[in-house]
């Protein structure tokens, strides 16, 4: 366990907070005495099954979508698996460390590595959540827009669905609900079956690999770094260690919360896949997705290869990503605040005695709805090029992952093994690889071609 010395003020909760993490752990406890595994892991998972459907968000559903649309299913498809299970190794980590500190990772940086790195974390932090949420409500926009529903009414209705889910002030209840609406993410299985795909073609994809048709050009490197940041971001790091904290994870728990994370990651690839698969259409009629501008367009140009009850999934498919990944997220932006702020923050704190917390995040919330909501903005431009930005910030967020997962003072008898190091450092050197492949490309556009 880890000895960080941390102020009165920053580790004393309210006796509200204690009393409700109680009731959870009694609760826990008396699963694991009357040996239940079922309704012990129920209790227990959350964490990692959100973060995983949570970063399933509106950009990261345009990319694989338009990922079917520009190249089919050969390459893609394997891909996606590789980049989830990168994700649950690099998630298993934030498991480990918030059970054996009981600190969110913006806190563990500050003590560990000082003010300097500590503001720098979270300077990365904070660009890519503002990015990625402003394109969750991008999503929900366009989703929306679907059914004819304004811009104003479905990002107004998005942003009060948000607030209104913490206004319980309490994390069981709040991520109850916010699971409920995760399984929704799955809307994109029924909606790729209306593409009637190729069976023997899918399972061809995933046993030998196919090489990507046409070469690789500087549109496939794009959408190679797209669909790594629709996979793995900062914000994931950041929300799980503090939401693991937030529930009460114990070593005890370590087997339930990494199984966790395990089916969050399965059932994510699945709903990824069928994303890619139900465009894949669009890339048999040659119909040409990098003019779209979001969503509603995917599902409008959907609707004569998939009918309109596919077509109709796909959008309430994208409006479900971006208020699952909006309610994440900002939550995410909410725990680093306070920890840096040496506030409280969790959710089953007061209004009083968690103002940083609450206000931090409606303040996140109403920023990126307001910013969606100007007009003539390129949707899926933003969308494609937030999940990119993901992948640049990655490979700072991996190293200090790494480094706290490493450091014995902090994490103690859970700290990473030589496979997982190994695995790690391949994954941190992959990221920063492909951010470097981009900024070749991007600033020597004629070495490969478009």
């Amino acid at each position: 366990m880890s000895d960080i010395a941390r102020p009165a003020e920053f580790t004393e909760l309210d006796a509200r907070d204690e009393q409700l993490r109680s009731l959870d752990r009694q609760r826990v406890a008396q699963a694991r005495a009357s040996h239940r595994p079922l309704w012990l892991f129920f209790l227990l998972a959350g964490p990692g099954i959100l973060v995983m459907l949570g970063e399933n968000d509106g950009p990261s559903m345009l990319s694989y979508a338009t990922t079917g649309a520009a190249y089919g299913i050969g390459f893609f498809l394997p891909f996606i698996v590789l980049t989830f299970a990168m994700a649950f190794v690099v998630q298993e980590m934030t498991v480990r460390l918030g059970i054996a500190t009981r600190c969110g990772h913006a806190e563990l940086i500050f003590e560990r590595f000082g003010p300097f790195w500590g503001y720098f974390s979270m300077l990365d932090l904070a660009i890519g959540n503002i990015l990625t949420l402003i394109t969750e409500f991008i999503a929900i926009r366009a989703g929306a827009a679907y059914f004819g529903i304004s811009a104003p009414i479905a990002v107004g209705v998005g942003a009060a669905l948000v607030l209104l889910m913490v206004s319980a002030r309490r994390y069981f209840t709040w991520e109850r609900a916010v699971l409920v609406l995760a399984a929704f993410n799955l809307l994109f299985v029924p909606a790729a079956m209306f593409a009637h795909p190729d069976a023997a073609a899918v399972a061809r994809a995933f046993g030998t690999w196919s090489p990507l048709a046409g070469g690789v050009t500087a549109g496939f490197v794009t959408l190679l770094m797209a669909d790594v940041g629709a996979t793995v971001t900062p914000w994931m790091i950041f929300f799980q260690q503090s939401a693991v904290v937030d529930k009460g994870l114990t070593a005890a728990d370590l087997p339930q919360g990494r199984f966790d994370t395990a089916l969050g990651a399965l059932v994510a690839a699945v709903a990824a896949i069928a994303a890619v698969l139900a465009a894949v259409p669009l890339f048999t009629h040659h119909v040409v997705a990098s003019t779209f501008a979001g969503g509603a367009d995917f599902a409008t140009a959907l609707h004569p290869y998939i009918g309109s009850v596919g077509a109709a999934l796909f959008a309430l498919g994208m409006i479900e990503a971006g208020l699952v990944a909006a309610m994440t997220i900002s939550t995410s932006s909410a725990y680093a605040v306070g920890e840096v702020l040496r506030a409280k923050h969790s959710l089953n704190a007061s209004f009083s005695s968690a103002r940083a917390f609450y206000v931090s995040l409606a303040a996140s919330v109403a920023l990126a709805a307001a910013v969606v909501l100007i007009p003539h903005a390129p949707l899926l431009a933003i969308t494609i090029a937030v999940n990119v930005i993901a992948t640049l910030l990655m490979a700072p967020a991996l190293l200090f992952l790494l480094l706290l997962a490493n450091d014995r003072e902090v994490i103690g008898s859970l700290a990473n093994g030589p496979k997982s190091n190994l695995i790690g450092g391949a994954i941190v050197i992959a990221i920063a690889l492909m951010g470097s492949a981009y900024g070749v490309i991007t600033v020597f556009p004629q070495v490969i071609p478009k």
